[in-house]
């Protein structure tokens, strides 16, 4: 067995084996507890029903022909005697009183050697209950050698010679007490060792039974999360709303898809940051190369240029850095984005004279390349509520790629349009399109539209990505209409400023 093997039974089956163990426990002390309990109340309650008549045959064979007072009214103590002498002979546990008509104890032989100081009085209730109803119900008296205690009784009534009240028999007094003292003891620990071996056994029994039913879909549980752990990401609890703790397992399953997919997005951006750190590389490279190349050339060739070509040498370098600052620019601005550093401050701002500004901009850039660059309806004052500089640098994106895209001769649109409580802006190029299966992916962070050539086309980089992350904080979507050779149409709105 190895180690992953013996950790299969978990602490939680351990608390289940305590907890079962002190139950038997406890329901063993409470059974014998309660068989004692009523065991007692039956032999109690037995005696009392066989021995409900022993006053009136006191009273019937005592009484007659003598009388328990003698003629100067005291107690006849001798008759007594000898009643308790007759008595004990048959049993040793009786204890007999005369009371008097409310309930005064007149005397006893068992008084006179009481350690105890004894009641004076007895309680008449149970003893008139008990007569009424001829012994026939179970009925605890009064105790006079215990007072606060309560015995099993027999009573009768009397009239002799002018004086009335109750001969009061003690059905279970100190000898009694002692012999069943003795005798439970001894039925409690025969009882006791009999109920544990067998609860024991029985629970014993149960208990695997009860702990394997109720652990089953816990190990299954348990086997599955190890596979999980081994590397087996396709493991997942089977019909898990058919398991004993289904909020586990069915949590343990989303889980587990939730963990595959972070691993696949992890998986993917780790991708996309080779791509990007592969073309910032290549990209920081050229424009370095060509510096370096020209500024040697400059340095080695100094005297032997003219004047003309120290001129065209310098213009590249310079536009090299241009282009070199701007992608440093670029990757900045894209890192901040990614990392949410940037908080759009919306405030409302006519989005058609930021337009205006925005072609006047581009316009020499187009021209260069013999291209029209024009703002479709211009006349219309819209309003929008959003970041003015974040939205600006977007539209400077879109612009320039489609002026990069778009072959001389061709035409660039921006155009505005209110529709509903939206601002609709499009950008609209008649340069080489986009494939569709390429659509897609034009805003991932420096996607190859062809990754069959071996040129990377600019402008499907950072440009872009920097563009959806600026519509990401404004929540709205930019989409794209394309065709190979027919141009493009870049589409997004933006919330539209009620004066």
């Amino acid at each position: 067995m190895n180690k992953s093997e013996k950790t299969l039974t978990p602490k939680l089956v351990k608390k289940l084996w305590v907890a079962f163990i002190c139950l038997v426990l406890l329901m063993g002390a409470s059974y014998i507890f309660i068989t004692g309990y009523f065991a007692n109340k039956h032999s109690l309650e037995t005696t009392q029903r066989l021995n409900a008549d022993v006053a009136n045959h006191v009273i019937a064979e005592k009484f007659n022909g003598a009388s328990p007072f003698l003629e100067d009214g005291s107690v006849n103590k001798a008759l007594f005697g000898d009643l308790m002498h007759d008595m004990m002979a048959v049993n040793q546990s009786i204890e007999v009183y005369l009371l008097d008509q409310e309930g005064k104890i007149l005397y006893s032989v068992v008084l006179d050697h009481s350690d105890k100081a004894p009641a004076k009085k007895v309680d008449l209730a149970p003893i008139n209950s008990f007569i009424a109803d001829k012994g026939n119900n179970f009925i605890l008296g009064d105790d006079p050698r215990n007072p606060g205690e309560k015995k099993i009784f027999s009573a009768a009534p009397y009239h002799v010679d002018g004086h009335s009240g109750y001969i009061y028999i003690i059905l279970a007094g100190k000898k009694f007490e002692e012999v069943s003292a003795t005798l439970m003891s001894q039925y409690f620990t025969r009882l006791g060792i009999g109920a544990t071996l067998l609860t024991m056994l029985f629970s014993a029994i149960i208990g695997l039974l009860a702990i394997w039913f109720l652990t089953k879909n816990l190990r299954l549980i348990t086997q599955t999360v190890r596979k999980f752990h081994e590397g087996d990401l396709q493991a997942r609890i089977s019909n898990p709303e058919k398991s004993d703790i289904e909020v586990f397992a069915k949590s343990f399953n989303n889980m587990a898809d939730s963990i595959v997919s972070n691993m696949d997005k992890m998986q993917s951006v780790d991708q996309l940051r080779r791509e990007l750190i592969a073309n910032v590389s290549h990209d920081l490279r050229t424009p370095l190369a060509v510096l370096k190349g020209y500024i040697e050339t400059l340095q080695i060739k100094h005297d032997t240029l003219s004047e003309k070509e120290k001129e065209e040498y310098l213009q590249i370098t310079h536009d090299n850095v241009d282009k070199l600052s701007n992608l440093i620019h670029q990757l900045f601005e894209y890192s901040k984005l990614e990392a949410e550093q940037v908080v759009p401050v919306k405030e409302p701002f006519s989005i058609t004279e930021l337009s205006h500004d925005l072609i006047a901009k581009f316009r020499v850039l187009a021209e260069k390349k013999d291209i029209v660059l024009e703002l479709d309806n211009p006349e219309e004052n819209c309003l929008v509520y959003a970041d003015v500089s974040l939205v600006e640098r977007a539209l400077q994106n879109l612009i320039e790629n489609a002026i990069k895209y778009t072959e001389s001769g061709g035409k660039v649109t921006l155009s505005l349009q209110k529709k509903g409580s939206n601002v609709e802006i499009n950008i609209t190029d008649t340069g080489t399109g986009i494939p569709v299966n390429e659509q897609p992916f034009i805003f991932d962070r420096y996607k190859q539209v062809d990754g069959n050539t071996t040129v990377k086309k600019q402008g499907y980089g950072l440009g872009l990505a920097i563009v959806k992350k600026i519509m990401d904080l404004h929540d709205t979507t930019i989409t794209v209409l394309s065709q190979p050779r027919k141009g493009s149409t870049f589409i997004f709105k933006l919330p539209a400023y009620q004066v």
